[in-house]
């Protein structure tokens, strides 16, 4: 009877003591209330996003090596809060691979107000002189007549 006692106690202690092998304690935020868009773009939104500024690389730049999961890269694209909002909210614009709601609330509004500032920073962001005699586009300058 003390030999099954024995194994049985040896058994529950070797239990618990081998449930916290490999496990890793809880991140919190430490500042209550403060939501930083970097860092929730880079945990949200990074593995299938590129954008320098949060230092993620989810996007594919070869279209040879380039999979279904690769996302827009953002440093070539400019976004809009509302844009960003939408795509959050809808899981993308295709709706095929990015969840739905993948953040809620500050957090979502925290991710769309960063992309937006620092989304397109290889996109050349000059617009054509207002006033110029020369658009550069073939448009009408709206003194034409139609024809």
């Amino acid at each position: 009877m003390a030999r099954r006692f024995l194994t049985a106690a040896s058994l529950a202690a070797a239990a618990l003591l081998s449930a916290g092998c490999g496990s890793e304690g809880v991140k919190v935020r430490q500042a209550v209330g403060k939501v930083d868009g970097k860092v929730l773009f880079a945990e949200r939104c990074g593995s299938c996003h590129t954008l320098g500024v949060a230092g993620t690389q989810g996007s594919s730049t070869d279209v040879a090596d380039r999979e279904r999961e690769d996302g827009p890269n953002f440093d070539t694209r400019v976004e809009t809060v509302e844009d960003v909002v939408y795509a959050i909210e809808n899981g993308g614009f295709s709706g095929a691979i990015m969840p739905e709601n993948i953040a809620t609330g500050e957090e979502k509004l925290a991710i769309a107000r960063f992309l937006a500032k620092n989304a397109g920073s290889e996109v050349e962001k000059s617009a054509p002189a207002s006033g110029s005699a020369d658009s550069g586009g073939d448009e009408p300058s709206g003194d034409e007549a139609p024809g």
